[in-house]
């Protein structure tokens, strides 16, 4: 055979080989690539609790193994000894609670593991780092756990035994109140350590039927905070309606009260008002519509205009 023809046979039998090996070289590069959602999640978990592996490699690989927490019990209780763990960076810790968290959110999968993650969740409650300590008192609190209520409830009534700030203590107590909650809330009133703590005292407290008489007077004194006054006036509306009304005239007929206190009481009449009897209150129509007039703030204008758009017929 000719030169040129067996040179014109090889290259033809080359190219009926090349996209074979091609072939063999994509299929496996697809071999790599569908790797199923459960294997990544489990070398994700993995990763995240080998304590060999860099702070950022593990908190990175923490964010794709909640699907690994929910199927595999190993790698739940793995990553509840992560958590647990003090010598651990707290940055692997908080990854692994989010871990957590994330896998909790999957009801059915998750139920069987839910027992351990709160027995482990009481368990670092009281963990010596604030943030995680909050947190993880954040995530019981809104699962309305007793265990966490008590905790928060010593901490309101000895500072010595506080786990967090009184007024986030408070905010933590209002996912589930009960009447011990009710009675450290009102003993912040009493005897604040701060103003923050007084007010998240009171927005728990709004929740509180008895407390309305309290509501009042708070609504009523001048000298008391304005914001304070309207945290009053928005429990007394849900409390007692009837006597927001009544407090909300006075304070309109009043020309001494503040402007942005005379708003709010102007937004809950036109809300919730009886329009036949504010219709027919020619006391009232007039002091709004004189105060309206004048160098009142733009707030109290905008709400007077509203409020008298309904009633002044």
């Amino acid at each position: 055979m000719a030169p040129t023809r067996k040179a014109a046979k090889r290259s033809k039998q080359a190219r009926k080989k090349s996209p074979k090996k091609s072939a063999k070289k994509s299929s496996s590069k697809r071999s790599v690539k569908a790797e199923s959602p459960k294997v990544a999640a489990r070398r994700a978990a993995s990763t995240a609790t080998d304590s060999k592996g860099t702070v950022k490699a593990r908190v990175a690989a923490a964010a794709l193994s909640p699907l690994a927490v929910c199927e595999s019990d190993k790698d739940l209780q793995a990553m509840l000894k992560t958590l647990r763990n003090q010598d651990e960076p707290v940055k692997v810790r908080l990854a692994a609670l989010q871990a957590m968290q994330a896998a909790s959110f999957s009801v059915v999968a998750f139920e069987s593991s839910r027992g351990d993650y709160i027995a482990t969740l009481r368990a670092i409650a009281d963990d010596p780092d604030p943030e995680l300590r909050q947190r993880v008192l954040g995530i019981l609190a809104r699962e309305k756990d007793g265990y966490a209520q008590k905790k928060l409830i010593e901490g309101l009534k000895d500072p010595k035994k506080a786990l967090v700030p009184p007024e986030k203590a408070l905010q933590l107590l209002s996912y589930d109140v009960h009447a011990d909650a009710y009675s450290a809330a009102r003993d912040i009133v009493k005897k604040p350590p701060d103003e923050m703590a007084r007010r998240e005292a009171l927005r728990l407290l709004a929740a509180d039927a008895t407390a309305a008489p309290m509501f009042e007077k708070l609504l009523r004194d001048k000298k008391e905070l304005r914001e304070v006054r309207q945290i009053a006036a928005s429990a007394l509306q849900a409390l007692k309606p009837e006597k927001m009304q009544q407090h909300a005239r006075e304070i309109l007929l009043d020309k001494s009260d503040y402007d942005d206190i005379k708003a709010t009481s102007l937004t809950a009449l036109t809300q919730f008002g009886d329009q036949e009897a504010i219709g027919k209150d020619k006391a009232l129509l007039k002091s709004v519509d004189r105060l309206s007039a004048g160098k009142a703030s733009a707030k109290y204008r905008q709400s007077a205009s509203r409020f008298l758009g309904k009633y002044s017929q």
